[in-house]
């Protein structure tokens, strides 16, 4: 049996000047501080640096942004976008906390109550499902 405890230490880094491409799935804490190119999955938390440049969708517990992510960011638990943050893409939490100058240019699913943002993510799921299938031809 393994432990997971992301709370005390970061288990992966990559660095400020690395560069990425193609999808990641990191177990525990994570910190970008360079360029990915793919989607990154974690069951922990993720904090991307001010210099870190990301081109594909965020799944984590929880994220901290504080640089520029085109896709969309899905944490259950909560998001914070720095001063410094440019999302361009659509973010489902239950706290969304951002600071002054934050640009965003997506749809923000934020609700506290379980049911609420349950039935908000369906709703919007269902909704990229049909937009992906109709812009195809």
């Amino acid at each position: 049996m393994a432990i997971f405890n992301d709370d005390i230490s970061i288990n992966s880094l990559i660095g400020h000047g690395s560069f990425i491409k193609g999808d990641i799935k990191i177990n525990g804490f994570t910190r970008i501080d360079g360029d990915l190119d793919g989607n990154l999955e974690t069951h922990g938390n993720v904090i991307i640096g001010e210099k870190a440049r990301i081109n594909g969708n965020i799944t984590a517990r929880s994220i901290t942004v504080g640089g520029v992510v085109k896709g969309n960011i899905i944490a259950p638990e909560s998001v914070h976008l720095l001063s410094t943050s440019t999302v361009i893409g659509d973010i489902q939490t239950h706290r969304l906390r951002a600071e002054e100058d934050v640009v965003i240019n997506g749809h923000c699913i934020s609700l506290s109550d379980e049911t609420a943002y349950s039935n908000s993510v369906s709703e919007w799921q269902n909704q990229q499902a049909i937009t992906s299938k109709s812009l195809k031809f």
